[in-house]
Formats: structure tokens, sequence, C-alpha cells
């Protein structure tokens, strides 16, 4: 299907090149182009390889960005052999990425296009089955692009086949080959899409000679004459081809809309075969049919011409069946035959490019059968493969089948009947063995990507074999028309109405109006589904009711393997049972068959038969001399029944030779004993035949007595039930069975392959039970084709010289093959005397093929391959400790000498022949093929010793493809990883041979090598090994049965993995091979899996994504001018000078070059004007707060830095042109990046293109389209006032997802999700807005600062951070002593407040005494310690600041000093008056909200304990206190009562200094406020009191509580809910199927799974953990739910179906989950709020509020304009939320009525006496609430005073932690 980008398609491309032969060519390609959209801007095509040289469209030059992501592949360490994972994702992406277009062009702008189109035809792009032409209503411009481009040397898409010193009689020609997938964007710029079809002209300019001449031709032949002209076959019709002295150009034209995928070319000095029409129709020149018949063409490569004839002289024949199916869809027809093709053919419009392997000459036999089935099918793919396509991926298996179907057609046609039944016997026992419960169906509409390659085999295997028993079910019922009136049906409506394009519908829905029958139970069955049935049939005759019972039983081997395997249940689909009918035919004693119907419904059933019992049947009697003389007789008396009898006879058994006593004693022929006849003469049928109508793919067991079969085989002509017969004899070995397989061997009326079958099956008599008689009977079948032994003895030990070859009887031949080849299967008996290998022996030594007209070359390598099996069986099996080594040994064991010289004589005549190949090569070289498999298969069995150098030099190129893998095959079995020179040598090959057929197969030996080496013991197993027979009654779990199998294969790799992962020159080739940009694909893939089997894979770090996201078009407004500032803001400037005071500085060390980042608050301030004498400031961001004091110290350190902070008026930034207050901007932006973080937010991260997603509807539903992308733009842009304007349009996208996708699609759900995810942060982040501006008015008020806007006010709390680059510690010390100094106001004097030790530090822990001197810093930045001192000797509090290296709560610490030595900072000097510090509000206002928004993830730090210090110098121990919950008021000294809040008192003045404490390595900030006896900030001499910040500090429980992201933590487990979560779950089968159970690596394919996944987790174990009771919490069973989809993500690459599955299951489970787990209020507080709720309605102010606003009965008909209906809030709805259970705490209901209170501001404004009544009702609840909370805290104080005083009392160290809330 189309992918992202693609916004036209093309009606015609023409492309023009100029081939270079020695691997280059240049040209251009020029493409007419429709857009799909209004306005064009960019066009993006398929382009790889290629070298763009010029663009231009409509003639206008164009810019244009070419990038080829597969050439471009690197990564960090490219010699690194353990990253091979992240090499393989990177190529997966840039695959990904091509897909989407290499070349991207850009339209200039004097190129229009003109689009007209209908709305409903507008975006609609084309789709797998849409039609390629223009739609009609489409008015466009089309736009001719014109690439120019050359191409060099390439890896793909195109084959240069040239001379070499190796090949030095090459032919030089280049052709298009199939080498990748996308090979056609290769060698032309298309867009390279199955569907994508249009109209082509090719023109091809090539050199009108070559080089090349004939042998013998002299230098008078002229250049016409002597050189080979070039000739160029392409797809199209040839419509000229001008030449002059030098150049020829041949042009074609294919006016049939073609796929770029199905254009071929080939170019060189081609010889031409035209395949004239029949002779009648030549000579009847009036007859219509000779206009008719396509012109066809074969072409092959010089000196093969003979061949050629010989191959091609079937082909019009061909042409004509398939005609009568359908016409033509084409002009001409080309065949052409090529060296180096990687696969047997290409086909593609008008022609097939094939391999020259194909070609035989007249002497070839075997080869006859192969190339005629492969070139038919070509032909046939024409009409359907080529012309008519699959509509989706699903529905390649029709086109794959049809073409298949109808060329076996022919195939029957041509070799006949017999030929045809019985290789589509052969296939269909190949599917029952194959499609046992591993295979998927042949149709899988649920998937949408390519099948895959190694499933396409049995795809093509089983869908014409469904095909051809749809045909036998459609013909028995309806109208009796099968496929043959469906299909050329179909191909008349491919030429017809342009209709070629096939859907599995389409074609079921044809052949149920065509045959009257419905085929959907078949397809579901057949097509939809997988595996076969296995049917157990049994007869019995019943006199007494004349009928026959047959009891059927059906079991589906399939459905039986994964019935206990949902995941395979789902995938694979197996039929329990099939349903359908099956013919029984009984040949009665008459011998007149009788057929009956039986009706499968079930998988066992009983049924009866009817039987008539007209006739007596003729008695069976095997001694045929008596038999036939008592017939006689009785026919010359005239008994006609006696005379068909011996007619009978003649027929079926008519061989003199068994005929003659003598004869039958020579060949040990078995009569039936007299027990037989007695049985025979009481049977009352002749046989019965089950299936008779050859419709069922299936495996069909029927047990009647031996003599039935034996007359099946002998009187029923259908070649299936003769084969049905010879396997049911072959289970029952005997005399008998031996004699009359014998017998079916030597009758030549039977069709050759039942007598080969025949043959073969003769092995299964060769046991000592029955002395060896199958042997016997194969030798002496074998020797009529020998000379008699002297003496006429037939003792086998004796030579039998074969007589001259004389293959003209071909049955004979493929007998005499097959008898040879099952003689070599035989094992070794004493009894025999090596009879038999030397019975080969003689066959090789005396074989005489001169006056035979055909090639011995395949019978010399069948006796070759039997003599090594042969040898192999005679010494025995190896035993056990001698497994085979392969490794080079001096002498092989030989247990005989007569063993030993039979070996040496089997040698010296494989070598002879081989020697003899090399010197005549036989076809293909097949001899010598077959002498270095013998060599290979006796070094294997160790009876031979290894000689690598047999192989090697046949490896080398100059030698036959074949025989060059061969010898790769045996070297890479030589224990190649060993050898330093071995290693290399195959990887030169595989990277730098000239054939790419060499380079992919020894690629992907050298993984199937080390299997092999593995199981045949050269790879010793680590550890050791235990060979243990399991016995399993079926009760086993699926998982513990296959653990033996993942023992197995782990220990393979862990084998694997020691024994090759060593080799360094196998590490040093490999990375070069795989990071090659032209590297084969296969190539490359083969040696990422070597790695992946011999390497352990490195971690890899995952990728960093940064998308540029485009901004919305908006338009963009100039900020307003900056307001005045508020007039009641008066501050003066103030130079303040800090010093660093360090009396011992640290010694020098490295330096960090990290800073911290600290987040420090300011104040939003008025006019500030700043004394000329004080220097700018380097600080950004302290500009605003004035500069602070400078202290005048008599011992003050000369490091000072003094700064100067100046105030400057700030413009609104952009984002707040439209007005939106600072905390409005930052709680949007702050969701905004938690909404996108959000992994349900894929989705809705962009804006909806509905040509991509295929959603042209989409615009017609929703009128309002939103997503974040556009939020962003329009939040950054200032589109927004405020934030509920932001928060209206997330709640539209989320709407407009609900309303266009269906409550059950899984978009529906992921809003869902996101509409509760972006809530929940929105209410947490609103809360932490509230509270902020609360404690702002609570702080101010204390302090009597004046603040216009609480909002503004808070949202400097967000806001102020110091993380501009620049920034160094000394320039935080200075922000944050600039956050000390208050906005001047009056206020009462106050006493003179102790100093304060400020002090910030990197440490965890506070240095034991800063006044020591610092050890030298080691790592990371240096601390900075602010610290703050007097003459005064009390201790005082230090604030240390940190960051947590885990994403776990911050933590504050309240640190103790040792009582014993208090700090006692150093006097200040004296100083000039200060001004008053300002409160340290901001900072802990930011921290709050800062941490409030963060999510929770993590559970606090658990409490310190606070001991008593031992040693003076002990450092102070920290109390911890959850950073989140701190708000900065000023702290008073706690009293020693518990239960009570601990107070504080004020400080006196305090001058600030910098010290630097003790360096430590960098980590983390911390935060840790260190108490005192009198903590306090204070203002300045002029008597003005500090404001005070009370804290509030309230004992908790020191267990970690649940963290507020997660409902579930620390709730108690209940099983109930959790198994109903699961069962939810399971009801979406196929999205659960692959979860329900433990991962089975090795039956699911995914060997790798444990090795990445180390914590597997699974539906089933859930359970399990519930029923046993492992689980505690809630949280620790969610914590297993959310591994089972992190697994599945972590091991499978997105977009696919489980990855799918994944997500949709993860959306269902957090659906349901907040609904298991939600939190809601007690009894208890339900009743509380209710109560109060009632209060408040109750009292007078509540009128305003106790219902909903009615606009129309108010007369406010704007209220909604105002306020947004979705904020609109009342205490009647307030009441109903809370008794339908909609709260989870007190805080959701706090924010409804703040929003209430809000609201009546908004609409109302102020004064007012609706305002004035919602404080009210805002006071009303909070006191209501204080109450509760004290109530409370007071019954949970007196249930648990005495244990506590109980606990504390006991020597318990530990102190409760502590709460800091904001009063």
């Amino acid at each position: 299907m189309l992918t992202r980008g693609f916004l036209s398609f093309t009606t015609h491309q023409k492309v023009a090149l100029e081939i270079d032969f020695s691997g280059a060519i240049s040209g251009y390609t020029e493409l007419t182009i429709v857009p799909k959209i209004r306005e064009l801007k960019s066009i993006h095509l398929h382009c790889r390889q290629c070298e763009v040289t010029k663009v231009t469209v409509q003639s206008q030059l164009a810019d244009y960005v070419h990038y080829d992501p597969v050439a471009h592949i690197s990564v960090a360490n490219p010699t690194d052999v353990h990253i091979y994972p992240e090499i393989k994702r990177r190529i997966y992406s840039a695959l990904s990425e091509g897909d989407e277009g290499e070349l991207s062009i850009g339209l200039p702008a004097e190129v229009t296009t003109r689009l007209n189109v209908a709305k409903d035809q507008l975006m609609d792009a084309p789709t797998p089955g849409a039609s390629i032409p223009v739609p009609s209503g489409i008015e466009a411009i089309p736009v001719i692009v014109r690439i120019e481009y050359m191409l060099q040397d390439p890896a793909d898409g195109l084959e240069f086949v040239v001379p070499s010193e190796l090949y030095p009689y090459r032919v030089p020609h280049v052709y298009t080959t199939p080498s990748s997938p996308d090979a056609a964007r290769c060698w032309v710029p298309c867009i390279d899409n199955l569907w994508e079809r249009c109209t082509w002209d090719l023109q091809f300019v090539v050199p009108r000679f070559l080089d090349g001449r004939m042998e013998g031709d002299g230098p008078d032949i002229g250049a016409d004459e002597g050189n080979y002209p070039t000739v160029v076959v392409a797809s199209g019709e040839l419509v000229s081809h001008p030449y002059n002295s030098s150049k020829t150009i041949f042009v074609f034209n294919q006016p049939v809309l073609t796929s770029v995928q199905h254009l071929a070319f080939a170019a060189g000095p081609f010889h031409v075969l035209e395949l004239p029409s029949d002779q009648q129709v030549e000579q009847n020149e009036n007859d219509e049919e000779a206009s008719t018949q396509p012109d066809m063409h074969a072409f092959c490569l010089p000196g093969l011409e003979s061949k050629l004839a010989t191959t091609a002289s079937f082909y019009r024949s061909a042409m004509k069946f398939y005609s009568t199916l359908g016409s033509y869809p084409f002009g001409s027809h080309k065949v052409v035959f090529v060296d180096e093709l990687p696969t047997k053919r290409f086909d593609s419009a008008t022609m097939s490019i094939i391999s020259n392997d194909l070609l035989f000459g007249e002497d070839a036999i075997e080869q006859v059968f192969e190339t005629r089935h492969s070139l038919a099918h070509a032909l046939a793919c024409q009409w359907v493969g080529i012309n008519i396509i699959p509509k989706t991926w699903s529905d390649l298996w029709l086109v794959n089948g049809l073409g298949l179907y109808i060329s076996g057609l022919f195939f029957r046609q041509m070799f006949g009947n017999n030929e045809y039944r019985f290789r589509l016997k052969k296939d269909m026992d190949r599917i029952v063995s194959l499609d046992i419960g591993t295979q998927p169906p042949i149709c899988q509409p649920t998937h949408a990507g390519p099948p895959d390659p190694a499933f396409l085999s049995f795809v093509n295997l089983k869908a014409p074999v469904v095909l051809y028993i749809l045909d036998r079910h459609l013909g028995k019922s309806g109208t009796s028309h099968g496929l043959s009136r469906v299909i050329p049906k179909i191909f008349l409506s491919a030429i017809s109405d342009n209709n070629n394009i096939l859907s599995t519908n389409s074609f079921l829905r044809t052949c149920r109006k065509i045959s009257g029958v419905d085929p959907r139970t078949f397809a579901e069955q057949w097509i939809y589904s997988s595996g076969c049935p296995h049917f157990t049939f049994s007869a019995n005759f019943n006199r007494k009711k004349l009928v026959v019972e047959f009891m059927m039983r059906q079991v589906c081997p399939a459905h039986e393997a994964n019935k206990h395997n949902p995941p395979a249940m789902a995938l694979l689909k197996p039929v329990a049972f099939f349903e359908g009918t099956i013919t029984v035919r009984i040949h009665e004693a008459d011998g007149t068959p009788y057929e009956h119907v039986l009706d499968i419904r079930s998988a066992q059933k009983h049924y009866e038969v009817m039987f008539n019992t007209k006739y007596k049947r003729v008695r069976r009697n095997t001694k045929r001399y008596a038999s036939r003389k008592a017939a006689a007789q009785a026919a010359a008396a005239g008994d006609q029944e006696a005379a068909e009898d011996i007619g009978l006879l003649e027929d079926v058994f008519g061989s003199n030779l068994w005929d003659d006593e003598t004869e039958r004693l020579k060949w040990k022929v078995a009569d039936w004993t007299e027990e037989d006849e007695q049985r025979m003469s009481g049977a009352t049928y002749e046989w019965i035949r089950m299936d008779a109508d050859f419709e069922w793919i299936g495996d069909i067991v029927f047990d009647q007595p031996d003599f039935m079969w034996v007359s099946q085989l002998q009187r029923d002509k259908d070649v299936v039930a003769q084969l049905q017969a010879l396997h049911a004899l072959a289970k029952q070995p005997s005399n008998i069975t031996s004699s009359f397989l014998t017998h079916t061997v030597l009758i030549p009326q039977y069709f050759y392959r039942v007598r080969m079958e025949a043959a073969m099956l003769l092995i299964r008599c060769a046991v000592p039970d029955l002395d060896h008689i199958g042997i016997f009977h194969l030798l002496k079948i074998f020797t009529t084709w020998c000379f008699p032994p002297p003496g006429r003895k037939h003792e086998f030990n004796q030579r039998f010289i074969p007589r001259p070859n004389d293959f003209s009887n071909i049955p004979d031949y493929f007998v005499r093959k097959c008898i040879i080849a099952t003689l070599g299967q035989w094992a070794y008996s004493s009894v025999w005397d090596y009879s038999v290998p030397r019975f080969l022996i003689d066959q090789l030594k005396y074989n005489d093929n001169t006056t035979n007209k055909f090639s011995d070359g395949l019978y010399i390598s069948t006796i070759v391959a039997a003599l090594g099996s042969s040898l192999l069986s005679m010494l025995g099996p190896v035993r056990a400790n001698e497994q085979s080594q392969l490794v080079q040994r001096a002498q092989a064991p030989a247990e005989h000498t007569l063993a030993a010289a039979l070996l040496s004589e089997a040698a010296s005549e494989v070598d002879r022949y081989r020697e003899m190949d090399r010197l005549v090569p036989s076809m293909h070289n097949v001899v010598s093929i077959a002498a270095l498999e013998w060599s290979l298969m006796l070094m294997m069995g160790n009876m031979i010793s290894n000689d690598g150098n047999i192989f090697l030099k046949y490896t080398r190129e100059g030698n036959y493809t074949g025989v060059r893998i061969a010898a790769f095959d045996g070297l890479l079995l030589m224990k190649w990883y060993t050898s330093k020179t071995l290693i290399r040598y195959v990887m030169a090959i595989i990277a730098n041979d000239s054939s790419r057929v060499i380079r992919r197969h020894v690629a992907r030996g050298l993984g199937e090598s080390l299997g092999i080496l593995f199981v045949i013991g050269d790879i010793p197993w680590v550890g050791a090994r235990q060979d243990v027979l399991i016995e399993d009654d079926g009760t086993t779990p699926l998982a513990e049965r296959k653990t033996p199998q993942r023992k197995e294969l782990d220990a393979m790799s862990k084998s694997v993995k020691q024994a090759v992962g060593k080799a360094l020159s196998l590490r040093e080739c490999i990375m070069p091979i795989v990071l090659a940009s032209d590297t084969d694909a296969q190539v490359r893939m083969c040696m990422l899996k070597l790695c992946e089997l011999i390497y352990r894979p490195s971690d890899e770090v995952l990728p960093t994504l940064k998308i540029t996201l485009p901004p919305t078009p908006l338009t963009e407004v100039p900020p307003p001018a900056p307001s005045p500032a508020p007039a009641a803001i008066k501050i003066k400037t103030i130079n303040r000078k800090v010093s660093l005071v360090s009396p011992n500085p640290p010694s020098p060390g490295p330096s960090s070059p990290f800073h911290p980042k600290l987040k420090l608050a300011t104040a939003k301030l008025g006019d500030v004007r700043s004394p000329a004498s004080a220097p700018p400031s380097a600080l950004p961001d302290a500009q605003l707060m004035p500069p602070p004091p400078v202290p005048n110290h008599a011992t003050e350190s000369p490091l000072v830095k003094v700064i100067t902070i100046k105030k400057k008026v700030k413009q609104p930034p952009k984002s707040q042109s439209s007005g939106m207050q600072l905390a409005d901007l930052r709680i949007c932006r702050n969701v905004l990046k938690k909404v996108q973080g959000y992994k349900r937010s894929t989705i809705f991260l962009q804006p909806v293109d509905p040509i991509v997603e295929g959603l042209t509807t989409y615009f017609d539903i929703v009128k309002n389209p939103m997503d974040l992308s556009t939020m962003a733009a329009k939040l950054e842009a200032g589109a927004y006032p405020d934030r509920f304007a932001f928060e209206a349009d997330f709640h539209l996208m989320i709407n407009n997802a609900k309303l266009f996708n269906p409550p059950a699609t899984s978009a529906h759900g992921h809003a869902i999700a996101m509409d509760d995810f972006f809530k929940k942060q929105w209410t947490k982040s609103i809360q932490a807005l509230e509270a902020a501006i609360n404690t702002t008015r609570t702080t101010t008020s204390a302090a009597s600062v004046e603040v216009p806007d609480d909002m503004a006010h808070a949202a400097l709390a967000l806001e102020a951070e110091t993380s501009a680059p620049g920034i160094t510690g000394l320039d935080a010390v200075d922000a944050l002593t600039a956050l000390a100094e208050p906005a001047p106001g009056p206020a009462p004097p106050r006493a003179t407040p102790k100093p304060l030790k400020l002090s910030l530090s990197l440490s965890r822990s506070s240095p034991q005494n800063t006044s020591r001197a610092s050890p030298p810093v080691t790592n990371g930045t240096p601390p900075i310690t602010l610290t703050s001192s007097s003459s005064s000797a009390t201790p005082t509090p230090k604030v240390r600041l940190s960051k947590p290296s885990k994403p776990t709560r911050p933590m504050v610490s309240i640190a103790k000093p040792p009582a014993s030595k208090p700090s006692t900072p150093k006097p200040p000097a004296p100083k000039p008056p200060a001004p008053k510090p300002l409160p340290l509000e901001e900072d802990v206002l930011f921290a709050e909200l800062d941490m409030i928004e963060a999510e929770k993830t993590q559970t606090p730090s658990p409490v310190k304990k606070s001991k008593a210090p031992s040693k003076a110098s002990q450092p102070p121990v920290a109390e911890t206190i959850a950073f989140d919950d701190l708000l900065g008021e000023p702290m008073e000294k706690p009293k020693k009562e518990r239960g009570e809040k601990r107070k504080f008192k004020e400080a006196a003045p305090m001058p600030i200094h910098a010290t630097a404490p003790p360096p430590r390595p960098a980590t983390p900030l911390a935060v840790t406020l260190a108490s005192s006896s009198t903590p306090a900030l204070s203002r300045k001499a002029s008597g003005t009191p500090a404001p005070s910040l009370k804290l509030k500090v309230k004992t908790r429980d020191s267990t970690p509580g649940p963290s507020s992201s997660s409902p579930s933590k620390g709730m108690p487990v209940d099983a109930a809910k959790c198994k109903s979560v699961i069962r939810l779950l399971k009801k979406d089968a196929y999205n659960s199927a692959p979860f329900l159970l433990p991962v089975d690596a090795i039956a699911q394919g995914c060997p790798t799974y444990y090795d990445e996944i180390k914590n597997p987790m699974d539906f089933n174990t859930l359970e399990q953990n519930l029923t046993q009771g492992k689980y505690m919490t809630m949280d620790q069973f969610e914590s297993d739910m959310r591994l089972i989809f992190r697994n599945c993500r972590q091991f499978n690459p997105p977009g696919i179906d489980v990855y799918i599955a994944a997500d949709t299951q993860e959306a269902t489970f957090d659906a349901e989950w907040q609904k298991v787990t939600k939190k809601k209020l007690s009894s208890a507080e339900r009743t509380f709020v209710i109560q109060t709720l009632n209060t408040m309605m109750g009292d007078d102010s509540g009128v305003y509020f106790r219902v909903p606003v009615d606009p129309v009965a108010l007369g406010i008909p704007h209220y909604f304009d105002l306020v947004d209906r979705r904020d609109a809030r009342d205490l009647r709805t307030i009441k109903q939320n809370v008794q339908a259970g909609k709260y989870d705490s007190f805080g959701g209901i706090e924010t409804d009525i703040q929003q209430m209170i809000t609201n009546a501001i908004k609409f109302n404004g102020e004064p007012s006496i609706v305002v004035d009544a919602a404080r009210k009702m805002g006071k009303m609840w909070n006191s209501a609430l204080s109450r509760k909370k004290k109530e409370d805290a007071r019954q949970q104080a007196s249930g648990s005073g005495s244990a506590g005083g109980q606990g504390h009392g006991q020597g318990s160290s530990e102190p409760p932690m502590k709460k800091l809330k904001l009063m």
C-alpha cells in the first residue's frame, strides 16, 4: 500500500537509458504526475543507488534532496561485533524510512497545479485495489518531472555479467534482477509500489556490436557477419530500433497499466528464436486464430542455440492452451535465458528472464519435467500475477495459487493425467506433513504486510491444491460448474472491465454466482484456517442388516498441538475438526463399484451403508497357474463368466515370468496360505476405497485385509488408489507383500511412478525376520539390465556386469535409478557379505554409455550417492566414543580387510569419474557434485581422512556455480572457525565474489554449518550432556513439556558461543561486511544472524528522538506595551556585596564542566533604580531582585566578588501577548509536557492526515480539529488568554477523537485514557497553584508587603530559575541572597533577632566544621555554602540543596548540630545599615509548586534516626521531611512535649557570608534545614521586624505511603477484583492471545526471547500468583501486569500485531484499573461532607449556589460566554457527585468549591454581594474541614497514645516523621 508522503500518482513514465556493458548506465526518466491535493508542494519518489544529476519540473529547474538511508548505516563503534542489535534496528529503521521515498523534489514557484475535484474525492489516496486512472470529476494539470541520473556498478536491481580472467568465455550482458524486494527503485526513480501502475515508454541505446567473435572467424569477415549484434529485450512492444554504424536504439511501448515491479529488460548479443504459431493456423491465412496468436520469441546467449530450440519447443502449445481460458492480456511474449540469475526466473510484463540452468539438450531426461513446468508457470503468470494482481498481501495466495493451478492443468495435458494426479498426491502428503501446527493460514486478512519468504513456499505448495479441491467441491453440487467456468470469468473481467485487482472475497463471490454453491464453510476451513484432518476409518459387514458399518474418527494434529497455547490458537487458527462430505467406493462381489457419500459434521460418528450381494464374487487364488488352467477349461465348456475372468487375469497379472513355476522358485514368489484363502473366500466385497473422489487434503487411515489392498492395487486403475494400496501393504511387511511389490515393479502396464514407489517400498521387507527378501528382489529386478554372470549363477557375490546403457525406455530408466537409490538405503547385514557395495562398484566400473543417445550424468550421480550410503552402513553406526570429529586424521579406521579393499576401490572409481567430469563435463557438472558429496559423506562417517583441499580447489571462481556450492558445503564442515586462514578466505568470498548466488549461499552456510557441527559432536557441549527419555502422559503443562527443547537450545547457544566466539579473525571480518554499503541485503542479514548465534549482544542505549514540529500558522500579534509598576511598591536600589569566606582555601583539583542548577524564587517588584556606582550584573535572572548588601568584615577573605544586580522592567514575552498570567503559562507548559510524554499520546501528537491514514471522511465529521502540536504552538504564540482556553482546546481534541472513533476502537480508548491523565495532572497543578496563592497571601500579609496580584506573585515563584548558561555558583549565591530582601513597608519595631546560618552545599551531609581547611576537590563542581554569622555563639540552622540521583521525592532534612561543640562563627565587622530581608517564601513556594506538579512515582525515604552524638566532631543527624510538602515559613523552636506543635522564636539580624565547605565529589543537590535554638529571618537596624514564617509540624507514620500517582499503592490486594480485570482482558481474544501463557521461545520462533527478557510474565502466572497469595498489595499486582506489556514492547518492534495488542490491552487495563483502585471517601467522610454542604446550602449566603445557574431564568444569557459550561459548579452538583462516589479525597471537593468561587468572581466582579457570599462559602468549608482534621487527629492521638508513649519511652531514638504545612 502507499506510504506517507506520496501525494500524487503517476499516469505515464518514460525511461531512456544508455547502457555501458562495463557496468554503468546513464539517462533520464520523465514522470507524468497528477496531484491528489489542491496545492502540491513536493513530490516524493523512490530512488536508490542512482546518482541524480539534474531535476526539472515542467522544464523548470527544481530543488531536490536525495538521501538513501540504507546506504548510510553507521554506528558509533564499527569494530564491535556485540552491537548487532543496534545495527539491525538501524537497518529496519532505514528500510522504513526508505519506504517514504529517497528522492524529494520541491516544485518551483513557477509551476502551478490546478485541481478541481469533488469533495468526496479530494483526499482519497490510492489504496491497494483502487483504480489507477484519474477519477472522474478531477481536473488537474499534469506535472512532468524529468530526472537525469547515472548508475555505476549497482549492487541491486541490475546484474552486469562481463568476462574476466577466471571466466574468459562469458558473454557480456546485463539484465534486471530481483535481488531484493525493492530492486526496481535501484535502477530507475519511480514509485516502487505493486499497486502504483501506469503506462510506459522505454528507450535503450546500446553499442551496435560487441567485441566477441565466434571461434574461427577470420579478419576478412565483415563486422556485420562476424560480430554479434546487440539486442535489447524489454517489457512492452518493440516499436522500432533505428541504428547507425556504432549505436542502436530500441524503443518499447507498454500501453497496459503496469507496476514498475513488473518491468524488466535484458541487453546483450542474444540469439533470437521465433516461436511460430501452429502449422494449421499458418496454412489457413483466413483463420481468425492466426491473428489472435501473439508473437513469441526466445533469446539465449551465443553457443546455446541448440538447447534453446529444444527447451522452447513446447511454448506455443502452452500459449494456445492458456488462451482457451482467456485472451492473452499483452501483445507479445518473450523469454530470455541469462547467466548468474539469483533465482530460477524473474517474471515481468510480456517477458520472463530465466536462468541458463533450465536449458536442456536433446539428451536430457529429468530436466525436461522441471523446465517445462517452470516455463509453463512463467507463461501462466502473465494472466494472473502480472496482469491480475492481489488486492492486498493477504490475497497473494490466490494469485499465486491460480497461476500454479492453471499451469498444472497444462502439465496434465502435456504429460498425462497419471503424472498430474501423482504429483498432486505427493503435494498433499507434503502439506499434511508440514501443516501440523506450525504453519499459519494461507490467507490472513489481519496481516497487512507481505508474507514471510519462509512461509511463502508453503503458501505456493498449498494454494493450488486448495483450488483443486475447491473445484471438486463446486463440481459436485449446484450447477456442476467448477473453476473451469470461474477462471475465464475472472480473466475476461480483467481485460474488458479493467478490473485486474483480485481479492479472496470477490473470488469466492464469483464462485458462488457461477456454481450456486456457498463456499463460506470451505473457505473458513481451508483458506482462513490452518491444519489438515487425520481420519481413521474402520469397516464391518453386518450380515443381519446387510449393511457396511463405518466408524469414523477425526483428529486435527494442528489443533491438538496448539489447543493449550491460546496465542498460537489465535494466530494460527487451527481447525478443531473439518466438515464436509467424503466419498466411499465399495467394490462388491460382482466387481461393480458402488459409491456412497458420508456427511462429516463431527469429530466422531458411526455410519451405515447399504450393501448389495446380487452376484457371487470370484474366488481369490494366488496360484495363478492352476487358476488359469481351470478358467481355460471352464471357458472351453462355454462358461462366459470364466472367459471374462481369463481376460481379467491377463489384464492385471499378465506376466509370463510369474506363470512359470521354475521362475517362481527363482524369484522366491510367495503364495497365499490356506488360512488366507479361507479368509478371502469369506469376504463379502473386493475392497473399499475411502475418498474415492480425491477431494480431501488429509491423512486417511483405513484398515482392511492385505488381500483387499492387493485387489485395489491390481484392479483399480487410479494412480492414487494404487499408491494408497502400496503404502498400506508396506505397513505389513511379509513375503507376500514383497512378492506383490516386486510384481508391481516388473509389470510395465503400471504407471512408471507407481513402479518406482513399489521399488522404494521393497526396502521395508529387507528385514532379518524375512531373510532380507526385499533386497533379494531389488537385486533380482536390477539384474534384468545386466549380463548374466558366468555359469548363470544368481548369487549376488559374483560380478554383474551391466549391459550398455539404453535409456530409450524412459519408465525403465526411472525405475532403474530408483532401485539403485533404494539399495543405498539398506543397512548392512553380514549374511550378504558386502554384496550391495560390490554390486554398486561394478555398476560404476563397467558403466557404458557410448551407444546411448541420452546423458547418463544423473544416473552416475545416483550410483555414487548410493555407494556412499551403502559404505556408511557397511561399518555400522559410529560408537558413542568415536563420534565424528572433522579434523585431520592419519588414517580412518577399517574393521575388516575386505571392507578396506572395497572402500579403496570405491574411492578410486569416484575419483576417476570426477576427473572425467572435469575433462568432459556432464550437464551442470552433476557428477563432480556427486563426487564431492560422496567425499563429504565418508569424511563425516569417519571412513576416510579429512582433506579440505579436495573441496578448496572447487570453491574458486571459474568452476560451475553448482560445483562451488557443493565444495563450500564440504569446506564449511571442516571446522572452518578453527583456521585463521580459512576464516579470512570465506569472508573474502562473502565480501568480494562475483557471484551473488555464491555470496548468499556461503553467508547462509556459516550459521547452518555450526548447527550441523554441534549435532554431530564436533562442537562440544558446555557442561554435562544429559540424554534423558521423558515420558509424558498428556497432563504435563505445555511450558514444562517444552523445557527440554529449550534447555537443549540454550546449551547449543552456549556451546557455539564458547567454541566460535573466541575467533579473533572472525570478529575482525564480520563488521566490515555488515556495514559495507554495497553488501547484499540477504548477506547482511545472514551475517547478523551469525553474530546473534555466536556473540552476546551489548546493552543498547535507548536512542534519543528529536522531532522538529512545524509551528501552527498563527497571526502574530505584537506584545502590548509594558504596564507601569504598581505604585504601592517602591523599592530603592541598594548595592550589596557578598563575600566568599574561605579561611583555608581548598587545594586545586579537577573541576567539573557541569554547574549545579539551582531553582531560586523571586518576587514581583516595581520600579527599581540602580545607583551609578554599581557595576552591571552578569547574572541574567538576578535582575528581578536588588543587589545584596555589602557587609564589612574585619577579617574579610581576599576572595571577594562584588556583584551589582539591577532591576529592569521586562516586556511581556510573546507567549503572554494575549494576557495569560505567568502562573497559568507555567501550568500549561508543565501539563502539556507531561501529556506529550504520556504513552497513550502517540495518535494525538500531530494533526490527523486523512491521506496517510485513509480517513477520508475525517473533516466531514470533525469540524474543529485539534492536536497537541497545535496546542503547543498556540501556547507559545500567545493565543491563549488564560489557562481555561488551553483546557478547552484539550477537551476539544478528546471530544473529536471520541466523536470520530467508535467506542470499541483503540483510538477511543486512548482518548479516554488521555482525558483521565490530563484531568489528574491538571487538578494537581491547579491545587498547587491555589496553595501557592494562599501561601503568598498569608506570608505577604504577615510581612506587610503589598502585592498587586496573587497570581503574578505565584507565577514568579514558578518561573524563577538560575539555569541560564554562564551562571556560576557565586551567581547563585547572589541570587539566593537577593531573595532575602523584602519590599519596604511599615512594620512595628521588634527585638534584634539572632543570626541565621544559611548553607548551600552539594554534599549529602553537613560538614563537621566549616571553619577547617577544605580538602581538594576530587570530582565534580565545588560545593557552594552560604553562611551567615554573628557575635552570638548560638548554633545556626543550615540549608543544603541537593537533587536526588534517583527518581524519588526530594527530601528536606532538619539536622541538629552536636550540643557539645556548637558552631561559633566569627563576629561581623561594622557595616552600614542593611535593607530589610525578604522572607524566603518564594524559594519554598517554588519548591512546593514544582514538586507537587511532578509525578510522584516513588515513596519517601525512611526517616533517619537522630541519636545523641558520641563525639564532639560528630556531624548533625537529619530528620527527613518530604520536600514536596515543605513551605518556607520561619521556623520556631519546637517544644519537648510530644504531640504538640513546635514553635520557633525570632532571630536577630545577621550578615550573610558565602563560605565554601569541604569539597566532595559531585553529588545530587540536597536541601537540609539545620535546627537551632532561635532561627529566624529578621530586618536590620531599622527596627522593622522580619516577617515570620510559621511552620506547622505534623506527626505522621514513618512508613512510606503510596504515591499520589498510583491509587493502588499500599492498597491491600483484592484477588477477586484482580481476577475480574484479567477476565475482562481475556474477553478480547485476539489481542489477549499472546499474553495468556508463558512465551514458548522454540515453538513461537523467538529463541532469544529469554536472553532479552529477564523477568517474563503472563496472565496465567498472574492468576497463579493470586491463587497462591503472593501479592500483598494491589500495586504489586499492577506492577506484574504492566511488566507483561513492557516485555512485549521491549522484545517486539513497533507496528507489528503483538505490539499493537499490548497497547490495546494496556489501554483496557488502564481504564478498568482506575475503576478497581479508585479511592473513594469513606462513609463517615461522605456523611461529614454532605452535612457541611447542607449547612452551606442552608446559609443565607448559599442562596446563590444551591442549584446550577439557569441563564434564561436569571436573565443572564451571556453567562456561559464568560464561564465555560464544563467549569460550572454549584452546591447541589457537588453534593450529587459526593453521593455518586466521584471524589476520592477532600481535595477534589475543595477544588470544585474553589471553582465555584472563581466563577462567581469571574462573572460578577469585585466588589459584589455574590462574590462576598462565595467567599463566605469557602470560609465555611475551610472552617468545617479544619475542625474535622483536628478531631481526627485528636482521635488518632487518643487511640494510639499509650502505645506510642511506650514505644518512645523504651529508648527508641527514632522521632516521628514531620510534615511541614503552609498555614
